[in-house]
């Protein structure tokens, strides 16, 4: 019985470490080419530093289930270590997995319904271009304009790209080219974080009002947080799909930024 639990471990501590290995390498590559591409560099050079110690931890809970490295001195006192730095990292990696699970949670939340405003919350453009999730964001936005006509959109967003236009202008002139008329866009185009974007926008409506919030799957749930604490009361939700590749690394990106925010409230 023994034995079998023994290889059982094996098998399950090798796939973890190839997931982990795998995931890692996928993750160093989209993020070395976000920061090559990106305005704010030195931000997602911050959070890829963080995300690769989190592969980290998440490796080194594999490792000990594959090998018991951590328990197999045999001083007592050392693995009396051993089974405290066990606990710590598996704490460590239950509280990343449990903030995961919230924001993908959040994600699949559709609460629209009919507002006045529709926030559309803007996202780094990549040398100066739109990604998938920011064309997938203002696709939501368009759909949620013919099935509520009388709504105005607040598209919000600065940083400006390579070409000198900021998320908001961006996403107003390919909007423009959609057929959605001026008069149905106000443009925020001054902020560079979340909770700029909707402090910066309560100052152009009634945060006391319904409105409806419009970003991508992954972000929703910071984002509405984030709005909370700007002051509005009334928030729909109304998730946009997101690449489905490069959920993970997104997912772990709003994970580091919503345990950064917390510790900052501290």
């Amino acid at each position: 019985m023994k034995s079998h639990i023994s290889s059982l471990r094996r098998i399950i501590g090798d796939v973890l470490i190839a997931m982990i290995l795998l995931f890692t390498l996928q993750l160093s590559c989209l993020m070395h080419y976000r920061i090559q591409t990106v305005a704010l560099r030195s931000t997602y050079t911050r959070v890829f530093e963080y995300e690769l110690a989190v592969c980290g931890l998440f490796l080194l809970v594999a490792l000990d289930i594959r090998f018991g490295w951590l328990t197999k001195a045999a001083s007592s006192f050392l693995h009396t270590i051993g089974h405290i730095l066990r606990i710590l990292l598996i704490c460590a990696v239950s509280v990343i997995l449990f903030f995961s699970g919230k924001v993908i949670i959040g994600g699949f939340m559709d609460t629209s319904g009919t507002a006045e405003h529709a926030i559309v919350l803007g996202m780094a453009l990549e040398n100066g271009m739109p990604t998938s999730d920011l064309l997938a964001r203002l696709d939501t936005a368009h759909a949620y304009l013919e099935r509520c006509p009388e709504a105005r959109l607040i598209l919000t967003g600065g940083n400006p790209g390579a070409n000198g236009k900021t998320e908001a202008s961006v996403m107003h002139d390919l909007l423009s080219a959609d057929g959605i008329p001026e008069h149905k866009m106000i443009l925020e185009d001054r902020a560079e974080t979340t909770i700029e974007n909707f402090q910066n926008t309560a100052a152009l409506i009634d945060p006391e009002r319904p409105i409806v919030l419009i970003t991508s799957n992954y972000h929703m749930d910071r984002a509405s947080s984030a709005a909370r604490r700007a002051g509005f009361t009334q928030i729909m939700r109304l998730p946009a799909p997101s690449s489905i590749t490069a959920l993970g690394t997104n997912v772990l990106w709003e994970v580091i930024m919503e345990l950064n925010e917390l510790t900052l409230k501290q």
